[in-house]
């Protein structure tokens, strides 16, 4: 197998994912309104649920598509996603009305299995060693995508409405062509397992990975982490506009910022601090500079601050990398679908708690009756959160360098 060839294609996928939301930002709440016939604020509300219930599939049937990868491959499990994502995006393209647009996301959200079964071909053809680094192609990908979806929606969206998610629906089926002919299957045959119904629901999920030493412990530190991450995310706009007065360029201009140093941090960074720290070291130190960064996002006096911040911010990247590779290592390879399911299911979860929790916060720390006006309060919880997920990550390493019956011993000096 030629695994450049192949991490570039899931490179490909991934980054296609982020785009095709991408470039959805700037036009789908005007969108909804418009198939809606409401005002911006009952349309804002359609657009929280369209995202959540998206999120809710994911995190409902993620563990379904990580077991049938670990049974079937990662192959047909990648391509079926795509195939059924430029379904979605042409359904919309169509929808002549809401509950249209609402079935195309249920639809993509059910068999959006592209980052679950990515990840896992990422784990089948990466040495142990090299995992960590690899999987910051995830985040590469978000990097690039978050740069230049949403500037081409907006680009796209003036010409007609309904183009980018035409485009979006080309990109799909255009990389389903292209890994139909060329990808090779990443999951040997020897490696695959029995497929269990037990494992196809998220606790069922949870329950089976359970079995392995660390993976509770470093599965609810990337949890509160990313928990954090959604909180900060969905209130960003929210509170640059509150605080400092930012417009949408202000904000167009950071977020493209923060797409760049992602894609800087996750390709060129982690390859620079993952071997010299190990994969340990560098989730200890990426979860503290986290919990630094949106303490100190909260706390800026001016808008010029946040810049320097975000480029500080640019070590918090590896940590998920660090995470994700230390998780992959404790389970067997014929497991590596199901431990990127469950991992898919959480990031959903947290996707549906982050926003209504986050926007919750910000809403009484800048209503009229709060006793102490706060726009960055959000920033703190996510602060908070991420110190969570240092104190687990901690004390889960402790208990491995302890253990004296491990199922599959860790080296923790890495």
């Amino acid at each position: 197998m030629k695994r450049s060839a192949s991490l570039s294609f899931i490179f490909v996928t991934l980054l296609i994912d982020v785009l095709g939301s991408g470039l959805l930002v700037p036009i789908l709440p005007g969108f909804i309104g418009r198939l809606s016939h409401h005002g911006l604020s009952a349309s804002a509300r359609d657009y929280g649920w369209l995202l959540s219930l998206y999120g809710a599939m994911q995190f409902l049937f993620a563990p379904l598509f990580g077991a049938l990868s670990d049974r079937f491959g990662r192959r047909p499990i990648l391509l079926i996603s795509l195939l059924f994502t430029g379904f979605d995006y042409i359904i919309m393209a169509l929808a002549p009305t809401l509950p249209w647009l609402y079935f195309g996301r249920i639809l993509s959200g059910i068999t959006g299995a592209s980052y679950t079964a990515a990840t896992a071909y990422i784990a089948d053809i990466s040495p142990p060693e090299k995992r960590a680094q690899n999987f910051g192609l995830v985040g590469a990908a978000f990097g690039v995508g978050f740069i230049i979806g949403p500037a081409a929606g907006g680009f796209l969206g003036a010409i007609d409405t309904r183009l980018p998610f035409w485009v979006a629906a080309g990109l799909s089926l255009t990389n389903l062509l292209y890994g139909f002919f060329v990808l090779p299957e990443s999951h040997a045959v020897e490696n695959r397992r029995r497929f269990s119904w037990r494992e196809t629901s998220p606790i069922g999920a949870m329950i089976v990975l359970g079995k392995y030493p660390i993976v509770w412990g470093l599965t609810g530190a990337l949890a509160a982490a990313n928990l954090g991450m959604q909180c900060l995310n969905s209130t960003w706009v929210l509170f640059t506009t509150a605080k400092f007065g930012w417009t949408v360029r202000d904000n167009g201009i950071a977020l493209a910022a923060f797409g760049l140093i992602a894609l800087v941090s996750q390709v060129g960074l982690s390859r620079l601090i993952l071997p010299r720290l190990g994969e340990k070291r560098a989730m200890l130190v990426g979860l503290a500079v986290g919990a630094f960064e949106y303490a100190a996002y909260a706390l800026a006096p001016q808008g010029w601050m946040i810049y320097p911040v975000m480029m500080l911010g640019a070590i918090g990247f590896v940590s998920g990398q660090a995470t994700q590779g230390l998780l992959s290592r404790q389970v067997s390879e014929r497991e590596q679908g199901a431990l990127q399911g469950a991992l898919a299911s959480l990031a959903s979860l947290t996707g549906i708690l982050g926003p209504v929790i986050g926007a919750g916060i910000f809403a009484y720390f800048t209503s009229d009756r709060t006793p102490l006006t706060l726009p960055g309060a959000p920033f703190l919880l996510s602060a908070f959160l991420n110190l969570v997920a240092l104190a687990l990550a901690v004390r889960t390493m402790q208990r491995l360098r302890t253990s004296t019956n491990q199922d599959r011993p860790l080296d923790v000096s890495s």
